[in-house]
């Protein structure tokens, strides 16, 4: 039995990707940071059937003991502050996390089971203010947020590894992927929760940045698919992953509004509060190589992902559509 290692695994990506595993016949070892609460709401139905193990990504001492510990034979790091607006008033933890994180879990591998392969989820917003689009493998990255440059380190860190020693280490370049699971602070949930709650008379206003940013959004249960993929080709390489489909804010947010059979316009408020300082106007991906290599494509379009998440938000606020 094949076993993994996931940090982040409480997050959006982490439960569905342990649930992927689970299904695969892995045995699934869960990293979390160990607090005075738990956050389990994501893998509550999962926990008779993985360990949870506590380490923290700003202390080298517990990821190479956990590391020792697991001997495992995949590892997936998709624990950081992955929230872009927040590492503007939090730069330094970001770069805490999402960048040297990295590398301290790459260090922890290198001292305690090398024969590990290891999976980084690099991001999008690495290219921002993008210089070619669509964007590929070989686009140039041009971040625009504490985040974005965190990620690049986090990128080049897991490069500089597999040639320096050897090691099996890819980065996963994944554009948008939302899903019921996204945090309500992101723009999708945002969006896909306003709409329910207005349907439902619980509020009457969405309050929104810019509607006219385009992004590349996909399923994110078909992306861990995607990053699995990645760990079972016979060479490490890095991948974007994407849906090769653009659309703007306003978009995903006419398609909320009218799964719940509403007008947009009178309830959305745009607040200048939720502008980025620089924006990133265009993310499109080109999953060509993925494709081609993996024999990954999506299995969700734009509406049918929108749609599932307006479901789901309606039904958590106790009156399904």
């Amino acid at each position: 039995m094949p076993r993994a290692l996931i940090t982040g695994i409480t997050g959006q990506d982490g439960s569905y990707l342990a649930e992927f595993l689970l299904a695969k016949g892995y045995d699934v070892v869960g990293m979390v940071r160990r607090t005075s609460h738990h956050s389990y709401e994501r893998i509550e139905h999962l926990l008779g059937h993985i360990q949870i193990l506590p380490a923290d990504l700003l202390d080298q001492h517990s990821l190479t003991m956990v590391v020792k510990e697991t001997e495992p034979d995949e590892v997936y790091n998709l624990a950081a502050q992955s929230y872009v607006p927040t590492s503007w008033t939090q730069p330094v933890l970001t770069g805490e996390f999402t960048a040297l994180g990295v590398t301290r879990i790459l260090e922890a591998i290198r001292l305690a089971w090398p024969r590990a392969r290891f999976y980084q989820a690099s991001s999008s917003e690495m290219f921002g203010r993008a210089v070619e689009t669509p964007q590929r493998e070989s686009t140039p990255f041009y971040p625009r947020s504490p985040y974005g440059v965190a990620k690049c380190y986090g990128h080049w860190i897991t490069v500089n590894y597999r040639e320096s020693y050897g090691m099996y280490a890819v980065s996963g370049i994944l554009f948008n992927h939302e899903s019921p699971r996204r945090g309500i602070e992101f723009v999708t949930r945002k969006v896909t929760d306003g709409a329910a709650r207005i349907k439902l008379g619980l509020a009457s206003e969405l309050r929104l940045g810019n509607l006219d940013a385009r992004r590349d959004w996909g399923f994110a249960g078909d992306y861990v698919d995607a990053m699995w993929r990645m760990l079972q080709r016979p060479e490490p390489g890095d991948y974007v992953i994407g849906t090769g489909q653009m659309h703007t804010v306003r978009d995903l947010i006419e398609i909320a509004f009218a799964h719940v059979g509403l007008d947009w316009r009178p309830h959305v408020k745009i607040d200048d509060r939720f502008m980025r300082p620089a924006e990133v106007d265009i993310l499109l991906a080109d999953p060509g190589k993925a494709k081609r290599e993996l024999g990954w494509s999506p299995t969700v379009d734009f509406k049918g992902l929108i749609t599932m998440m307006v479901d789901a938000d309606l039904a958590a606020l106790g009156r399904p559509r």
